[in-house]
């Protein structure tokens, strides 16, 4: 019987081989079912979607995880700035050690975004090197190219900042050789080379769009974008020069009369958003959907609501009448379903309230948050505008009072008092961009760019997370970067 079952099932495996063969002489192949780089980039269509595609780098991740604008940015730079702790309830140790300053190369945090930056940037680089080559509308083109151009300055910036000098990639690896694929890490002056270069040709770009295209990248977000750059490098006159371009250059910015609307449903992409990464309701992918709210916000007072909650003495900065505080914080919700106010009476309390999205109904549905995160809004720019001229004149100009004093007014402060030399404005500019973008992605890099320690407060008022140090003034080179490619060297103090 077993030899009989043997013969058989030999036979059936001869059986299938020949058919095998004879299947595979008859078998058409046809290439038109895979897309290839050659195949795609030729209509204006598949320009279009290629750019878009470069968008949705910022709010969207390709593993499902939460987006880099709006969740893993402002892991590093928010709760791993003097503004944020992570909550109490929060139980990832990576996430635990970027609110402590005890991050090391390993962190899962600091490697995703990373990632993120460069697969923005890969997506940046395919999109220029293929849409010129594409037989459509020209004006089209070099629009779709500038913005392309815009994202990939943008996020090289937001590289050369956390991570200092990294690799400049500018094309899609064409080899499969490993050997080829290692890149060692690029001077920071030769990265700001390439990020201005980038922000150049955006500035042509619109200055505005309409319809489907409202909220693309425009020439004032290039130059803001650009004028933040110069801020950064210290080179005050051209950032005056850019920041003038801004303000006076017709754009129709502006300050909202209110500072709730800088963050509501019904005015995005007003007069103050510059730029901003879109997030809608209902998208249908979790990866595509806000994430600041959904974990500041909870109507159960049993549990930590916030997932990364203030820090009450940064409460403390802002003054009762400032209009600021209780759009960033709140220490209470009214719950439309049960109609109670639910008050959280405990040490963690006020919570971030900037991106709960109040359009929604129950409140608690924060999943689908359709408030955008603004990358660059106009207050930005008159305090950009600010410090420029304290530092290019050895100290405060009467503009330079004008300028902050728009941003103090429409917060309902008082204007500040004249008279203040170079470094008391100075640090009154720090301070009041403190109250002014808490949980918007700056605290971090505002510190960083002060010299010294990062952490430490602009007025020195607030104490420095204990274990910071010189170190922490840059993020590690992920680990898992430095096993696979080892050109790469490791930042010092990791």
């Amino acid at each position: 019987m077993k030899k009989r079952y043997t013969n058989r099932l030999l036979g059936l495996i001869a059986f299938l081989a020949i058919s095998s063969i004879s299947s595979c002489r008859k078998l058409t192949e046809d290439p038109n079912a895979i897309i290839v780089t050659q195949q795609f980039y030729k209509t204006s269509a598949d320009a279009i979607s290629a750019v878009n595609a470069v968008y949705s780098t910022l709010n969207s991740d390709p593993a499902g995880d939460f987006p880099l604008y709006g969740r893993q940015l402002n892991l590093l730079v928010e709760n791993g700035s003097d503004n944020q702790v992570y909550s109490p309830s929060n139980t990832n140790p990576d996430v635990r050690a970027l609110g402590t300053a005890t991050y090391i190369s390993s962190n899962s945090r600091v490697q995703k975004v990373w990632q993120q930056l460069y697969y923005g940037i890969n997506r940046a680089n395919i999109a220029i090197d293929n849409i010129p080559a594409i037989q459509m509308d020209t004006a089209l083109n070099a629009r779709l190219v500038r913005e392309s151009k815009f994202i990939r300055a943008l996020l090289y910036f937001d590289l050369v900042r956390l991570y200092g000098a990294v690799p400049l990639i500018l094309h899609n690896p064409s080899s499969i050789n490993v050997n080829d694929l290692l890149v060692a890490r690029t001077p920071t002056d030769g990265v700001y080379t390439q990020i201005i270069s980038d922000l150049k040709d955006a500035n042509s770009l619109p200055k505005s769009y309409s319809g489907a295209d409202i909220g693309r990248a425009t020439g004032g977000a290039a130059h803001t974008l650009l004028a933040k750059v110069y801020l950064t490098r210290q080179d005050w006159a051209d950032a005056l020069t850019e920041l003038n371009t801004v303000i006076n250059g017709g754009y129709g910015y502006g300050l909202f009369a209110n500072y709730y609307d800088a963050f509501q449903k019904a005015t995005k992409n007003g007069k103050e958003h510059i730029f901003s990464v879109q997030f809608e309701t209902n998208l249908g992918a979790v990866n595509s959907e806000q994430f600041l709210s959904l974990s500041f916000t909870s109507f159960n007072p049993g549990t930590f609501p916030a997932d990364i909650p203030a820090d009450s003495s940064v409460y403390k900065l802002f003054s009762p009448t400032d209009t600021r505080r209780p759009v960033t914080f709140y220490s209470s919700v009214y719950n439309a379903q049960t109609g109670q106010t639910v008050v959280f009476n405990n040490p963690y309390a006020p919570y971030f309230n900037k991106f709960v999205d109040y359009s929604l109904s129950p409140l608690s549905t924060q999943t689908q948050s359709g408030i955008n995160y603004p990358v660059l809004r106009y207050a930005d720019v008159l305090l950009m505008q600010a410090e420029a001229l304290n530092e290019l004149n050895g100290g405060p100009t009467g503009d330079a009072y004008a300028a902050i004093n728009q941003v103090r007014t429409r917060a309902n402060v008082p204007n500040l008092t004249p008279g203040l030399g170079q470094s008391d404005f100075r640090d009154s500019v720090f301070l009041e961009r403190r109250k002014e973008f808490i949980q918007e992605g700056h605290r971090w890099f505002d510190l960083a760019r002060q010299g010294g320690t990062v952490l430490v407060d602009a007025l020195h008022t607030l104490p420095a997370k204990s274990a910071a140090s010189a170190k922490n003034n840059l993020f590690p080179i992920p680990l898992v970067e430095l096993q696979l490619d080892p050109k790469l060297i490791q930042n010092p103090g990791y």
